[in-house]
């Protein structure tokens, strides 16, 4: 062995001198670019942005996510069905990913939201057994 060999050892994630990536090289040159961003994030600072919103007389600056929400409230109140399924279905949501039931406190909006559950799974049992 010369005294080469015996400096830089070779075996397992230990590959010889000659076939390591050079300083400066990536193993994967042409992956994924540095600064490439994903959905998720194109999509979180998309819906941060501020836009101009009418509310009654007066014009607002909110976000864009803020603006969906008013918007499919708006609809829901007005009575477009699926505006409102969308509308409880995120509360149901949020309401199942919270620890605790705290976060509802008036009775009424309980029962709302209870009722509404209790008819989403008839419905989706029904469904499942016509099938």
């Amino acid at each position: 062995m010369t005294q080469n060999e015996e400096a830089d050892p070779v075996g397992y994630k230990r590959p010889p001198r000659e076939h390591q990536f050079r300083p400066g090289r990536s193993g994967n040159p042409s992956g994924r670019p540095k600064g490439a961003r994903n959905f998720k994030s194109e999509l979180r600072e998309e819906l941060s942005e501020l836009v101009t919103v009418r509310d009654g007389d007066r014009e607002i600056e909110v976000s864009k996510q803020r603006a969906l929400i008013k918007s499919l409230v708006a609809a829901a109140i007005d009575g477009n069905q699926r505006a409102a399924a969308s509308v409880l279905a995120m509360c149901v949501r949020m309401l199942a990913d919270a620890e605790d039931d705290d976060a509802i406190e008036d009775v009424g909006d309980r029962e709302i939201v209870e009722a509404f559950t209790k008819r989403k799974k008839r419905a989706a049992t029904a469904s499942g057994a016509k099938s």
